[in-house]
């Protein structure tokens, strides 16, 4: 398949770009592998769709206060990006300027701190930070990096809504979108009702914004994400198979994480990076469900999706959520996908 087989048609107005009121307000289509029809339902409906041995699999990831501003020596304004913390004091970063500053040069960032251009890697400037951490930088000058898809600047409410409840390890500089939509009281219902939770790290880069160029999707190369799945983790999935429950990832994330770990179809504990890429034609291996948010056309996501639940489903799902009005993206509704049935 090639990149162009996965666009499909999206008025701008359906683009979500605040959050509902309430985490567990939005709507939730339902795509059941066996059934190509699609269901809607609410998103607090979800509880009536798990079984009392599945095992839902969360992103415990925190998104960081990632994007600063400053100027150049020269005086020319800049806007920076952490992508990833290499220690206290040294990042790799994006770095927005109107012309790019050269190793060597210093930028300063609001509160008159400076941080000095050490080099590139790729397309990303390492930076060392020359009088504070960049924890503390962040913490007193950094902005929630919202998607290139909402259109405003960051708000008081981005700094909570922005956050699963769940969200502990910081080093994220985008939301496991799927996990937005669960509240404390949707949590303690499912907790009554026996569903295990367990959790997983990855922290998501602006990579997963990036859009894939190449038409013929062999020659993608999928962008590096750092994650963590512990051995506990395995022995909650291992025990979920025992008991005849299923594995129930919590955003693509979660999805990603499990089936990189999985070594010749066994989850085995796994800490690093990943590259996989998964489209129509991949073999799942853990996965049996997932909750996802919606995503852009001819993104990697929606491949991913697309190789779950099915390609004809899937566009037909879409389609489906264009004509319903659903909203879409980080701050949209959701899907509940079972795994295609296959013979």
């Amino acid at each position: 398949m090639r990149r162009s087989d996965f666009h499909y048609e999206l008025p701008p107005e359906l683009i979500a770009q605040y959050p509902l009121p309430e985490r567990s307000g939005s709507r939730l289509l339902v795509l059941d592998g066996s059934d190509p029809r699609p269901r809607d339902r609410m998103f607090i409906d979800l509880p009536e769709l798990l079984n009392p041995h599945d095992l839902l699999v969360f992103n415990n990831t925190r998104v960081m206060r990632a994007r600063l501003f400053g100027h150049k020596e020269t005086g020319g304004r800049v806007e920076i990006l952490i992508e990833r913390l290499l220690d206290a004091r040294e990042a790799l970063a994006q770095v927005r300027a109107a012309k790019s500053p050269k190793p060597g040069s210093r930028i300063r960032v609001t509160d008159g701190a400076w941080l000095l251009v050490v080099g590139r890697e790729g397309d990303l400037f390492r930076l060392r930070a020359l009088e504070s951490d960049f924890s503390e930088q962040m913490a007193r000058h950094g902005h929630i990096p919202l998607p290139p898809y909402i259109q405003r600047p960051d708000a008081v409410c981005d700094e909570s809504r922005y956050q699963t409840v769940f969200a502990r390890c910081a080093g994220a500089i985008a939301a496991p979108t799927a996990g937005l939509h669960f509240d404390e009281p949707l949590l303690a219902r499912l907790d009554a009702l026996g569903i295990a939770r367990a959790e997983i790290t990855l922290h998501v880069g602006a990579g997963t914004f990036q859009p894939v160029r190449e038409e013929d999707l062999a020659r993608h190369h999928m962008h590096s994400e750092w994650l963590e799945v512990t051995e506990g983790v395995c022995e909650q999935v291992e025990k979920t198979r025992r008991l005849g429950g299923r594995v129930i990832a919590v955003g693509t994330t979660s999805v990603r994480s499990l089936e990189t770990a999985a070594d010749e179809w066994i989850l085995r504990p796994f800490r690093g990076e990943t590259r996989l890429f998964i489209r129509p034609g991949y073999r799942f291996k853990v996965v049996d469900a997932m909750i996802t948010n919606f995503h852009l056309p001819e993104s990697t996501l929606f491949m991913l999706v697309a190789a779950f639940s099915g390609y004809t489903e899937i566009m037909n799902a879409y389609r489906h959520a264009v004509e319903q009005r659903y909203r879409f993206f980080s701050y949209g509704d959701a899907m509940f996908l079972t795994r295609r049935a296959t013979g």
